[in-house]
């Protein structure tokens, strides 16, 4: 069996795996919205802690008097 045959086969697998799929479940919805506010809060924090702001506001500083 050539390679080619082998990767059409997989790949017909693959799409008849996916049509079989009906998509998230309401509780699936729940753990992904409750993990996506999870990481925003991670985020929030860690942007706005006294070491990032500071980096931030450097960078910042550094770009707005540069040369032109």
């Amino acid at each position: 069996m050539t390679l080619m045959v082998r990767l059409r086969g997989w790949w017909r697998a693959r799409r008849a795996a996916a049509r079989r799929d009906e998509g998230m479940t309401t509780s699936e919805y729940a753990v992904g919205t409750i993990a996506a506010a999870a990481f925003a809060a991670v985020l929030y924090k860690i942007v706005t802690s006294g070491a990032v702001s500071g980096a931030l506001e450097s960078v910042i500083g550094k770009a707005l008097d540069a040369p032109f």
